[in-house]
C-alpha cells in the first residue's frame, strides 16, 4: 500500500505553488501518491484585483475533514510578518473538530515557505506554525542539511534546515532558482521515506491486531472433571457426617459421665 501525502498551501503570486511542484516531484520519485490542495481564499475578488494578483491556480480547495485521508501533510506557507498568512491561519483554526477527536495525531508533517528576502522570516514562520502541529499531536519532520545547496553562500538561496523555500523579492519578481528547486525535491524525497516507513509500520500493527486471538484457558488433564469434583465433595461430606456422628456420641458419653457440668 503506497503512502499518500497531501501538499496543502496558499499561493497568491504562485511562488509557493512553484515550490510545491518541486516537493511533489521529490515525493513521487520515492513512489508516494501526492495530492495538491489550496486553502480557501479570504480576500474578495476586488481586493485581489487591486493587489495585482494573477488568476487562481487550478488546484482543488481543501476542507479540514479531508486532512484525515492523508498519511502525511506538507504545508506551503508564504511568510507574512514572520508567520503564516491569514488564509492559512483561518484554515488551521477550523481544524478544532479534528483536534477534539485526535484525528491528526501521529501524522508526519512539514513546511516549505517563501519570503520577500533572506531575512524575511523563513525560520520564524516555522516556529509560529508548529504550535498547531503540537496541539494536534503531529510529528514535525525537518529538512535538515539534506542538500548541499543549503550551505551555498555564493548567491541568494532560500530554505533552511527547517524546510525548503524561495526568496521572491520585495516586488515578487524573483523566481525560484535551480538550487532552490533541488532543495525542495530533497525535502520531498526525505519526507517520503518517513511517510512510507510509518505507513508500513501502521499496516503491520493493524495486521497483527487482526490476527490476535483470545488465548484459550489452559487445560489440566489432572484436574478433576465436574463429576469427579462432585464425587470428592460427596465423599468429604460423608466423612464429615461420620465425624459429626462420632463427636456427638463422644459428647453424649461425656455428658452422661459428667453431669456436673
Amino acid at each position: 500500500m503506497a503512502a499518500t501525502v497531501y501538499i496543502v498551501f496558499y499561493s497568491l503570486y504562485h511562488h509557493i505553488y512553484t515550490v510545491a511542484k518541486e516537493v511533489q516531484a521529490g515525493l513521487e520519485a520515492q513512489g508516494v501518491t501526492v495530492k495538491l490542495f489550496q486553502v480557501p481564499e479570504t480576500l474578495s475578488d476586488d481586493v485581489l484585483q487591486k493587489m495585482g494578483a494573477p488568476p487562481k491556480i487550478n488546484v482543488p480547495i481543501i476542507k479540514p475533514e479531508q486532512l484525515t485521508e492523508a498519511d502525511g501533510i506538507i504545508w506551503g506557507v508564504p511568510v507574512r510578518f514572520g508567520q503564516a498568512p491569514a488564509q492559512l491561519m483561518s484554515f488551521l483554526d477550523a481544524t478544532g473538530g479534528l483536534w477534539a477527536k485526535g484525528a491528526l495525531a501521529g501524522k508526519p508533517t512539514s513546511i516549505f515557505f517563501s519570503s520577500g528576502s533572506q531575512h524575511g522570516g523563513q525560520e520564524s514562520v516555522v516556529y509560529n506554525t508548529m504550535s498547531y502541529f503540537a496541539h494536534h499531536g503531529m510529528m514535525f519532520v525537518p529538512l535538515g542539511m539534506a542538500n548541499p545547496n543549503l550551505g551555498d553562500n555564493s548567491e541568494v538561496v532560500g530554505g533552511s534546515l527547517w524546510g525548503s523555500g524561495t526568496v521572491a523579492g520585495g516586488d515578487g519578481s524573483r523566481q525560484i532558482s535551480e538550487k532552490e528547486k533541488e532543495i525542495a525535491r530533497s525535502q520531498g524525497e526525505n519526507f517520503a521515506k518517513v511517510a512510507i516507513a510509518m505507513t508500513k509500520g501502521k499496516a503491520v500493527l493493524e495486521k497483527a491486531a487482526e490476527k490476535k486471538q483470545p488465548v484459550p484457558p489452559k487445560t489440566d488433564e489432572a484436574k478433576p472433571t465436574p463429576v469427579a469434583k462432585k464425587t470428592v465433595d460427596e465423599k468429604k461430606k460423608t466423612v464429615d457426617e461420620k465425624k459429626k456422628t462420632v463427636d456427638e456420641k463422644k459428647k453424649k458419653k461425656f455428658f452422661k459421665g459428667c453431669i456436673c457440668m
